[in-house]
């Protein structure tokens, strides 16, 4: 079959990827420009903070909403607006191209409503799972719900692999090198407890891709008949 070179790479990437990819960049481009008096006026050197502190996750404020009882609204957004906020114009970059890259995988295999579950449940996941360890660094970024689409990618390898016949535990090399990685440099460098929110948006997204799959929970369910 012939193949049309000129055909763009963004026409099979579903639409709702690219335009989180966007704001992803959109909202990190202005506070960049912010903080060199570029756009906003003075009042824009501190877009970023105030946006740390409206927006990240925050161990304390969870821990205290547990503690108290209380679940303001405003809070529990944080579950999903901490992916928005990132550290740098380079952190949201690398951000926004791996969530393309995966997005465009998993999209085409699940469609976009799933792709964006997935994304949705991961970002929920990689906070809660983030909630757990005791730090007073705030979770920022998108690599938790990017995770989330590498636990789909996996999955969908798992049985790719599987119909095959050839070793499913090939499926998990990427995620073993990605922490592998973040392992070494924490070692090397010193770091936070990132890893957590992001192995937890891992979790999430393979076990929702279980489900999600076409005959997926028929197939679970079967499984977990098995083993009673």
């Amino acid at each position: 079959m012939a193949h049309n070179h000129n055909v763009s790479p963004f026409n099979s990437m579903p639409p709702a990827i690219v335009a989180l990819a966007l704001v992803i960049v959109g909202v990190e481009l202005a506070f960049s420009l912010g903080a060199r008096g570029l756009l906003g006026g003075p009042g824009a050197v501190g877009w970023r903070l105030d946006a740390l502190q409206r927006f990240a996750f925050s161990n304390e404020i969870w821990h205290w909403m547990l503690a108290s009882g209380q679940f303001p609204a405003k809070h529990l957004l944080r579950f999903f607006s901490y992916p928005f906020v990132h550290a740098s114009f380079s952190h949201a970059l690398f951000a926004a191209v791996m969530l393309l890259a995966l997005g465009k995988m998993v999209g085409e295999a699940l469609g976009t409503l799933r792709t964006l579950a997935i994304l949705a449940v991961s970002c929920f996941g990689g906070a809660l799972a983030y909630g757990f360890v005791s730090t007073p660094i705030p979770l920022i970024g998108a690599f938790p719900p990017v995770y989330g689409l590498i636990g789909g990618f996996t999955y969908l390898l798992w049985l790719r692999l599987g119909q095959m016949g050839a070793q499913q535990a090939r499926a998990f090399s990427l995620i073993g090198i990605l922490l592998g990685i973040q392992l070494l440099f924490g070692l090397l460098f010193g770091g936070s407890l990132d890893w957590v929110a992001d192995l937890g948006g891992f979790a999430s997204g393979f076990v929702l891709t279980m489900v999600l799959v076409p005959g997926g929970w028929a197939r679970l369910r079967e499984r977990l008949r098995q083993r009673r």
